[in-house]
């Protein structure tokens, strides 16, 4: 038997670009058979419309408010449901799993790491990091990011992609060697209402966070929720694969490669 999880999700509670809170979703999510979702709202350095002016213990209690409303919902609809976020560097996203709220008190550190920081601090207290929609192409992204040695695994396909940008993140983390994921990304209702949900397979159902950080660093993602075809590349790669990008190695440093010296053509 396998379950089906949502990875990527945003509430209204604490992300400025959702529009729909965590509970609206949840008949959605068990119309279309999920077990669970996660939910991965906009963290401090990222679209939040939470102050930063806020003292720690406030700015946290606010920000888990969308996870715990859904959480709350879910328990009495019948949708599990399991904390993350993500955070942003340079218009680089990251999805953070297995801290809990509990440790974000105890830790206001977290607001000032680096992405190695974060990958190795995360690591450290039994999380992983993800990065998400690695190719995204926007006009409030200046430049991508592509870090390379601090993620366990790399979001290959998200639904607010164009499918050639998870083409190419489905090339990316085969190159180097890295799970894949997949996601929603979800800001709305009417996205849940047309079905258009991503998702990941797993053979065991998840009790906690945690079996899904382990499902990461273990390679157990038994296959991705997604359209047939959806990391099929499609279009002029010779373009896409010039797309100037900053890869970042473990210790946050630019090396400054394009995609096509990264694939070996450059």
């Amino acid at each position: 038997m396998s379950y089906l999880y949502e990875t990527h999700l945003h509430t209204r509670e604490a992300s400025s670009c959702a529009l729909a809170s965590g509970a609206e979703y949840i008949r959605s999510y068990l119309d279309r058979g999920f077990t669970g979702i996660i939910v991965t709202d906009h963290f401090y350095n990222g679209n939040s419309p939470l102050s930063g002016n806020l003292p720690w213990k406030d700015w946290v209690a606010l920000f888990c408010r969308g996870y715990e409303h859904t959480r709350q919902a879910g328990e009495r609809q019948g949708l599990d449901v399991f904390f993350g976020w993500e955070e942003t560097f340079d218009g680089d996203d990251y999805l953070v799993y297995g801290l809990d709220k509990t440790w974000l008190l105890e830790h206001p550190e977290v607001r000032f790491w680096n992405r190695r920081e974060q990958f190795e601090q995360a690591g450290s207290f039994g999380g992983c990091v993800v990065q998400a929609h690695p190719f995204r192409d926007r006009y409030y992204i200046q430049e991508i990011h592509l870090s390379t040695g601090c993620v366990d695994a790399v979001e290959a396909a998200n639904a607010g992609n164009d499918r050639n940008f998870d083409a190419l993140a489905m090339r990316y983390a085969q190159k180097l060697g890295l799970p894949v994921t997949a996601g929603s990304d979800i800001h709305n209702t009417s996205q849940a209402a047309q079905g258009a949900l991503f998702g990941v397979y797993l053979d065991k159902k998840m009790e906690s966070i945690q079996d899904y950080v382990q499902a990461i660093k273990t390679k157990a993602i038994t296959r991705l929720h997604i359209p047939p075809g959806r990391c099929d590349y499609q279009g002029n790669e010779d373009r896409d694969i010039a797309i100037p990008v900053d890869i970042r190695d473990a210790q946050d440093n630019s090396t400054g490669l394009s995609l096509k010296q990264f694939y070996g053509r450059g």
